[in-house]
């Protein structure tokens, strides 16, 4: 494997500890939890928005065509995730605990079914593991405050 590879794979489990440690935390410290709502959501919003970024380079490469999406749909693509980061930032907490997990689905739907073709395997597998445990958490998430 690549040491980019390599790279990516430690940085994106790294990047599923703020998920995993915001979920925890609201279990272990209920009394600070709409505090740290925000906060996991901030993180959710920071996330999705970075993934959508991902398809920019990809549109920009694509000047040829002959691939299945073109620049446009691909950048098209990566501005309704970005947007849909940002929106439910704005929204009551009852739509940001629906849609967070809901657009990482996306994400990865995309990534896996038009997107499949630009990314290496160990990408693919990659994108499993932090997708499932991002919508895992989001879910834990809305749990909890459906709870209150």
């Amino acid at each position: 494997m690549i040491a980019v590879a390599r790279l990516a794979i430690a940085i994106g489990l790294a990047g599923l500890l703020p998920f995993l440690l915001g979920a925890a935390a609201l279990f272990v410290w209920p009394e600070s939890g709409l505090a740290l709502v925000s906060y996991f959501y901030l993180y959710s919003a920071g996330i999705l928005a970075f993934m959508a970024g991902v398809y920019w380079p990809i549109a920009l490469q694509l000047e040829n065509r002959c691939y299945p999406l073109s620049p446009l749909s691909t950048m098209l693509i990566s501005q309704v995730f970005f947007l849909t980061a940002g929106i439910t930032l704005l929204l009551p907490l009852a739509a940001q605990m629906i849609i967070y997990p809901v657009a990482f689905l996306g994400l990865y739907v995309v990534d896996t079914r038009w997107m499949t073709i630009y990314w290496p395997r160990w990408y693919r597998n990659l994108r499993l593991v932090l997708t499932s445990v991002a919508v895992v958490t989001q879910v834990s998430v809305a749990t909890w405050l459906v709870m209150l």
